[in-house]
């Protein structure tokens, strides 16, 4: 099991760096207007959205893997309704990705600033319930 433990938390942080780097990318396409600039940053979100994209099948395959040791607890449902939020928010990265993309999207730097901080309170408290089992 320690095997499986330790794989799924490579794979978690490497999704995460994912998570945590691609809306920062949004942040500089939401301010940019050079062309070039622009075909620069799609193309290197478009590959750290798939690198993301196959990072996470791991990290959740292990993930359930774990779960069918028989780890029971409120702390478990509790971390498993915010990874399906963490889920999300990957889906919604794939999103915002493609209103780049087509040139639609309409929101501003200052949001995507915000939008980024999200998948750092999501890893704290997943964090938090798995370490602590608070309840």
């Amino acid at each position: 099991m320690l095997w499986i433990k330790s794989l799924h938390i490579v794979f978690i942080a490497s999704w995460f760096a994912g998570l945590f780097y691609l809306p920062r990318i949004f942040v500089n396409l939401a301010m940019e207007n050079d062309p070039n600039t622009i075909t620069r940053l799609l193309l290197m979100a478009r590959k750290l959205y798939r690198f993301t994209t196959i990072i996470a099948i791991p990290a959740l395959g292990f993930g359930f893997w774990l779960w069918s040791y028989g780890f029971t607890g409120g702390w478990l449902h509790a971390k498993l309704a915010l990874v399906v939020l963490v889920i999300g928010y990957h889906h919604a990265c794939g999103s915002l990705l493609r209103k780049f993309e087509n040139g639609t999207n309409r929101r501003s730097h200052i949001w995507y600033r915000w939008f980024n901080e999200v998948p750092v309170l999501l890893l704290l408290a997943i964090v938090i319930l798995a370490v602590v089992k608070p309840f």
